[in-house]
This record gives C-alpha cells, structure tokens and sequence, in this order.
C-alpha cells in the first residue's frame, strides 16, 4: 500500500476550523492584552467537549443520509440530566446508579425514534422533532421543575484539570480516537459510511440497512444520555433546557468539521475544530461586551460563512 505523506490543506477544508479557531482565540487575547489567555483555552476545552459528544451522536445520524438528523437531541440532553441527578439524589454511592439511568434513558429515546420511522414511515427529521416534544413532556412530568444538586464527587469529576487540561477533555479526546477507528475500520462504521452514500447498493452488498440504522439512532441517544449527565455534573445541576443550544450547535460542529450534510461522508478529528471555534468565538464575543442580539447575529452569520466555506464539495450521487 502507497501512502502519500503531502499536507494538503485545501483538499481538508475542516482544517480550516481549527485555523479560524486559532485566530478567535488571538483576537481575544490581543483585546485582553494577553491577560487569561491559558485560562481562555481551558474554559474552551471544557465546554467544547458536550459540543464534541454531541456531534459525534449527530454525525452518525448525518452520515446515513439526506433528510437524517435528529432533532430529539436537546430534548434528550435534559431529560437525561434530570434523571441522572434524581437517581443519584445527591450520593456519591448512586453516581454510577444515575450514570447508567441516563445512559438508559438515552437508550430508549434512540429505539423510540427510529420506531417511529421504521413502523410509521415517518421522514427522520419529522419523528424526531416530534419526539422532542414527547420527551419535554416526559421530562416536565419527571423532573417537576426541580433542580438537584450532582453529588460532590461527580461535580468534582466534570471539572477536574490534569496540568491545566480538563480531565473530561482527555477522556473526550480518547473517546473520539475510538470513534475514528469505529467509522472506518469495523463493519458498522463502514456499513453507515455505505447507506448514506447509496442505500440502494449498500443493500445490495449484503449490508442490514435496518439494523444499522437501528443501532445509529440508538448511538445517537446513548450518546444524548450521556452528555446529559455530564452537563448536570458540570453546571452544578440538571436543567430540561441544559440542551437547547445542543441542536443547531450539533449540527454546525458537524458540518464545519468537514462531515457531508449529503451523507456518506464523515470526519471524526474535524468535530474538535468545529466544537473549539463556536466555543472561541461567543468567548471573544462576550470579551469584546457585544449584547446577546449582536452575539447571536454575528455567531449566526459566520457559521454561515464557515459551513460554505468549510463544508467541501458535495458528494455526487
């Protein structure tokens, strides 16, 4: 097997994420006169990963095709965060008892929404957009509007730093190397990189087209699950609307990363430039004091320019 070692920068537009990444994060430490610049970047990673796990889930569903994404995600996101913090109720003795409830949860979100376009033939981003709305009723049912308190051990877990470097930020990153070697060196992953890039022939092949898609929305709500929980650990408390900012947030790092919107086209390394760029970039915007109608103008507007811009060729069916 040849390998061609060359480094080519247009021919991987999602480099250019962590290119518009660095020069966010230079424009706010030139306005602070270098002042919390190392302490911008750790913030940064440690928000950057809920956008990270929350991509991948998103990924996987993109992946599959036109018309799939799951808009379930925010929806997910709190009712796993206010499961999690309920079953753990406060001990450290039930963090692994919650852990596992909102991963469950998740779960079952997954199955859900893949039912719903599996037996009812209902497109993927009607389902699932209805089945947010189901699960916020579940959600305000269950959690009644109240906010527990993560147990000290798991608060302190979410925001632990290993020499600066957030220790969820670490595992993250290791989390998203297994990811890549899932996408393109098993059976799974390359039978999803197949659907979306022809499902017809995929088929064909002798690929399960059902049971793959079965398992990627069930992927995708796992992953919800979990990120749910880590919120609740992190922001000291559960919250239904803890991932509203989760949907279109997802859906960007997706794209910006360089993963096709088409289908059958997918870059795990990409979510992390994409995730660290929105996460910079409304940093710098809160750095500079612009109101909240001015920082949603602007961040609207480049995610905008960087999707163009970043989001390569279109795949040719």
């Amino acid at each position: 097997m040849k390998f061609d070692w060359r480094f080519n920068v247009f021919g991987k537009p999602w480099i250019w994420s962590y290119l518009g990444a660095f020069l966010v994060w230079l424009a706010a430490i030139l306005f602070t006169h270098g002042y919390g610049a190392g302490g911008m970047l750790t913030a940064a990673l440690a928000l950057a990963v809920f956008s990270v796990i929350a991509g991948v889930a998103q990924m996987f569903v993109i992946t599959l095709g036109p018309g799939n994404v799951d808009l379930s995600l925010p929806a997910n996101i709190g009712l796993a965060s206010a499961v999690a913090m309920k079953m753990m109720n406060g001990s450290d003795s039930l963090i692994a008892v919650g852990f596992l409830a909102a991963l469950a949860s998740g779960v079952c979100i997954g199955i859900f929404n893949y039912l719903l376009i599996w037996l009812l033939r209902i497109p993927p981003i009607i389902s699932t957009l209805s089945a947010s709305f189901i699960i916020q009723s579940a959600g305000i049912s269950y959690g009644r509007g109240l906010q527990i308190k993560p147990p000290p051990g798991y608060a302190e877990f979410t925001s632990a730093q290993i020499a600066g470097i957030p220790f969820l930020a670490i595992g993250t990153a290791i989390f998203t190397i297994g990811i890549g070697v899932i996408l393109h060196r098993t059976i799974y992953g390359r039978s999803v990189l197949a659907i979306g890039q022809n499902t017809r022939a995929a088929w064909l092949a002798g690929v399960s087209v059902e049971r793959v898609r079965l398992g990627t929305y069930v992927l995708s709500g796992a992953l919800g699950g979990i990120c749910g929980s880590l919120l609740a650990g992190y922001f000291r408390g559960s919250s239904l609307e803890i991932g509203d900012e989760y949907l279109l947030a997802s859906i960007a790092v997706v794209v910006i990363g360089g993963t096709s919107v088409s289908g059958g086209k997918a870059n795990v390394p990409g979510l992390w430039g994409g995730a660290l760029f929105l996460v910079l970039l409304l940093t710098m915007l809160n750095t500079f004091g612009v109101s909240a109608g001015v920082r949603f103008l602007v961040t609207g507007l480049v995610i905008i320019g960087v999707i163009v811009a970043a989001g390569g060729p279109r795949s040719v069916r």
